[in-house]
């Protein structure tokens, strides 16, 4: 049933993307400010789910991952509908406020599985729902373009119903994962706020690089998500139903890193050198995305940088969320779940601005050729972060990493 739900909230979460320039497009006066426009409204939705995140995480570790679940997905389903019936953009900016403040979904489905995976088996199994989330992002955007050949507002009330059916599965079908007696006993709600969980995370040190090494992955693929759909429109001319199948080629690729690949590259060079490679290929993609946005638009070259970037990116993003639980206790994983999610959240709010305010002002270029630099930091920052490789228990331990105790 976890396979089942996850699949389903990320082809919910993945069916507008091909349609959402073209629906931001109707209510925008200048087509030159849609990039930065599109920009605004997912900078709302992500702060929003900054905010909320370490709530709702610390919710799941006081009452159980299942409320969590049912709850996203009823506020999904009432901010979808919202934006699929728009009429203004501030309908569009509702309905992604809706959507932001009920994001418990995503953090609270990874510590379900942390609750039922011991920790030498996270990194593996999270890539193994990293790969069934990579099923849901090649069924959603293929089912949107071909959608939005009908009417461009259909993805959107898909994706209302994909996000209802989740809420109504994990009622009737999700049983609870986190014991009564793995749950904390009160809830602090001064310990929540969002800058009271990072100071908290980032005084721990064996959190704090794996932390830093997530914001600076995840401002370039930030970067890359909030505005690819606009470059293909730009340099290229790609039509919504092209958008939706590139990002469905993508989904084929993170079930064949994440569900296959890493079980093969986690025994044999460990959980850092996984990160490291990965955020290698991705500064390589974030590269070529430069060179269709500056030198050579060409819809080959757009389909490669997207392809290695997104190769990359479900490598590093599935081993550090298995390294950041495998840090924590117990009764810490929807604690920690919250944490990545408000900083996945905070990220979000910065990247879609960024990427929008570069793209339109700087150059069209600039937002990948920055990416690729921070790409570059997050490499020194991994490959210098002390912590243990549990893929690597019965081999010698990387030098860089410390020698664990017997048990």
């Amino acid at each position: 049933m976890l396979v089942v739900i996850t699949t389903l909230t990320t082809a919910g979460m993945t069916v507008v993307l091909p349609v959402l320039p073209f629906v931001v497009l109707r209510y925008v006066s200048n087509p030159a400010d849609l990039a930065v426009w599109v920009g605004i409204l997912e900078t709302v939705n992500a702060l929003c789910a900054f905010l909320v995140a370490p709530f709702l995480g610390r919710i799941s570790d006081r009452f159980g991952r299942r409320p969590v679940i049912i709850v996203a997905g009823f506020g999904a389903a009432l901010g979808f509908l919202l934006f699929g019936i728009g009429g203004a953009i501030w309908v569009l900016l509702l309905g992604r406020i809706v959507q932001g403040v009920t994001a418990g979904d995503l953090p609270a489905l990874f510590a379900y599985l942390a609750d039922i995976t011991p920790p030498d088996k996270r990194a593996r199994r999270f890539g193994v729902l990293g790969a069934t989330a990579g099923i849901g992002t090649m069924v959603g955007p293929a089912l949107g373009g071909t959608l939005a050949a009908i009417d461009v507002d259909l993805p959107v009330f898909v994706t209302a119903g994909l996000a209802l059916t989740v809420a109504i599965l994990s009622i009737f079908l999700l049983p609870e994962s986190l014991a009564p007696s793995k749950r904390i006993t009160s809830l602090d709600l001064r310990a929540v706020h969002p800058f009271a969980v990072f100071r908290g995370v980032f005084r721990r040190p064996e959190l704090r690089g794996i932390m830093i090494g997530l914001i600076l992955v995840g401002l370039p693929f930030g970067f890359f998500v909030n505005n690819f759909s606009v470059l293909a429109l730009d340099a290229i001319s790609w039509t919504p139903t092209a958008i939706g199948l590139l990002t469905a080629c993508v989904g084929i690729i993170d079930i064949a890193i994440q569900g296959v690949l890493l079980g093969f590259l986690l025994p044999r060079i460990g959980e850092r050198g996984v990160v490291v490679s990965g955020i290698v290929t991705q500064a390589i993609g974030l590269v070529a995305l430069a060179g269709v946005a500056s030198l050579l638009a060409q819809p080959w070259l757009f389909i490669v940088g997207a392809l290695t970037l997104a190769a990359g990116q479900g490598a590093a993003q599935a081993t550090m969320d298995g390294l950041l639980s495998n840090a924590v206790g117990d009764d810490e994983q929807g604690w920690i779940a919250g944490a990545a999610q408000s900083l996945n959240a905070g990220v979000g709010t910065v990247a879609p601005l960024v990427a929008g305010l570069l793209y339109a002002h700087v150059a069209h270029a600039a937002p990948y050729v920055l990416g690729a630099a921070l790409m570059i930091a997050a490499a020194v920052v991994i490959g210098r972060t002390r912590f243990s490789s549990p893929s690597l228990r019965t081999k010698a331990p990387d030098a860089a990493e410390p020698v664990l105790a017997p048990e």
